[in-house]
């Protein structure tokens, strides 16, 4: 039985801030109709006439899907009614869920512009945990890590960097840790109070994989054999469960999540500890 082609469609993304919201609405509606696959268009900071007009004479050239995100009242009824003119669906996606809010708070919205991405206290946290979180990469510094919010350790290519990044870029202070064996972890790890430690590991065929991956991104010579050997990898996984056993560290296996996936695990580990601490006080 032959699988069916993949499809294309235009997706056209407008916004009168960064379009960041309707990125993410948008991928994440599009990753339910495979194999449909959108061709995004994204137009951010819309914010007069003459960028709209821009917008939608691509949109006329390329119809589609078209979703918003625009606070101008005039600046979206023009933008629907032309997309009415061309025949192609056309969506705000935040109006429905302002309208929910307003209903149940009995409040009318505020007309700003890009409002979640406000310079408050959470903006400034989600920076300082940046700093930290790029500071404390790969085991670089270890002396300070109880001031971090989330350690994370495991052994090569189980994705400890990337996840870091998109916790700090939530606000929580990550570092990670590799572990090397036979080598021990560091000393700091035995005695951390606050953060919570979290051990990641991946079946060895999937970090043979990407190992190898690695190795032939980098033009790196047959030197690194043990690195890929499935066995030495299934060594290495046993020496950090190990770990995890001795430390009551929690373990997550990443062989099938994705980092967005790997973080929401973390975050709801943290949240068990929260709740968990205010339980024994």
């Amino acid at each position: 039985m032959d699988e069916p082609q993949e499809s294309y469609f235009h997706l056209h993304l407008v916004s009168d801030a960064t379009g960041e919201t309707l990125i993410t609405v948008g991928r994440a509606a599009s990753a339910r109709y495979a194999p449909f696959s959108p061709v995004e268009h994204v137009y951010p900071l819309v914010r007069t006439s003459k960028q709209l007009d821009r917008a939608i004479a691509e949109i006329e050239t390329a119809p589609g899907i078209v979703l918003y995100t625009l606070v101008d009242r005039d600046l979206s009824n023009r933008l629907e009614e032309k997309c009415r003119d061309f025949g192609i669906p056309c969506m705000s996606v935040l109006q429905p869920v302002l309208s929910l809010f307003q209903s149940y708070l009995g409040a009318e919205t505020a007309s700003r512009v890009g409002a979640q991405h406000t310079l408050d206290a959470h903006y400034f946290k989600r920076i300082d945990a940046m700093n930290f979180t790029m500071m404390h990469d790969d085991g670089q510094i270890v002396d300070d890590l109880d001031e971090a919010d989330v350690v994370l350790v495991g052994i090569s290519r189980t994705s400890k960097t990337p996840t870091a990044i998109y916790l700090a870029n939530r606000g929580i202070k990550t570092a990670n840790v590799p572990l090397v064996p036979p080598i021990p972890p560091p000393s700091q790890l035995e005695t951390l109070t606050r953060p919570l430690i979290v051990a990641l590991v991946a079946s060895p065929e999937r970090i043979s994989q990407i190992r190898q991956n690695r190795i032939l991104g980098l033009n790196a010579s047959q030197a690194g054999d043990t690195y890929i050997d499935r066995q030495v990898i299934a060594e290495e996984l046993a020496f950090t469960k190990k770990l995890a056993c001795r430390f009551n560290w929690p373990l997550i296996d990443v062989t099938r999540r994705s980092i967005e996936e790997t973080a929401a695990a973390i975050v709801s580990l943290i949240n068990d500890r929260r709740r968990e601490q205010i339980g024994h006080e």
